[in-house]
């Protein structure tokens, strides 16, 4: 049961730190979307409540940006399509 504890407390303070998205800290420690998203959300908030309001101000600031990295990653997608076909 401590490893998960660990696991999870090591995800947060690494998002937090980083200030990176779900995926990214999926990334990070090999694991999966969902797995981290559950440990941060839900199991997080049993074992250090003031921990999760730091990553869940953290989510929720990523969450609101989301649109504006998806239209950016899209233009730079475009952009070397068109130096590519140039």
């Amino acid at each position: 049961m401590w490893d998960i504890h660990m696991r999870i407390l090591a995800e947060a303070e690494y998002i937090v730190k980083t200030n990176s998205t779900v995926r990214a800290c999926a990334n990070h420690f090999g694991i999966s979307k969902s797995t981290v998203h559950k440990d941060v959300t839900e199991r997080l908030e049993e074992i250090d409540k003031k921990l999760f309001e730091n990553v869940r101000e953290v989510l929720d600031k990523n969450l609101s940006e989301r649109h504006i990295r998806g239209g950016l990653a899209t233009k730079s997608k475009y952009e070397r399509a068109r130096k590519n076909f140039s």
